[in-house]
């Protein structure tokens, strides 16, 4: 039996996503509704260091999970699902900012130069 996911925040991303991918002809916001679509424990959650390794300072990320306080930050734009509080601070305080995928979506609708990290 297939899951459905119950969580309307979630559907709503995910509609938004996959409504965004074809009207911008954007494949990235399709590949991110499809990590989001996974059951929850298929989900990546991230800790904020492997984010700075795998970015430049100034850089956007998008992730289909939850980012976790652990490690240290860089001026960057981390967009999730979910943010735990210690990490939005980490990544607020070194001058880097925290957005959910819709609001990534409406400032970057083409998906250009964001990365997955995941």
């Amino acid at each position: 039996m297939k899951r459905r996911q119950t969580n309307p925040q979630l559907l709503s991303t995910i509609r938004h996503l996959r409504k965004a991918s074809n009207t911008n002809n954007a494949p990235i916001w399709d590949r991110l509704a499809s990590e989001l679509n996974r059951p929850i424990h298929g989900r990546p959650t991230v800790n904020i260091s492997r984010i700075s390794r795998s970015l430049e300072e100034g850089e956007t990320a998008a992730v289909p999970g939850k980012v976790l306080g652990m490690g240290k930050s860089k001026r960057i734009t981390v967009a999730a699902f979910s943010f735990t509080r210690e990490a939005r601070r980490k990544i607020e305080e070194a001058g880097g900012e925290c957005l959910s995928l819709i609001a990534l979506v409406e400032r970057n609708p083409k998906g250009s130069g964001v990365k997955i990290v995941g």
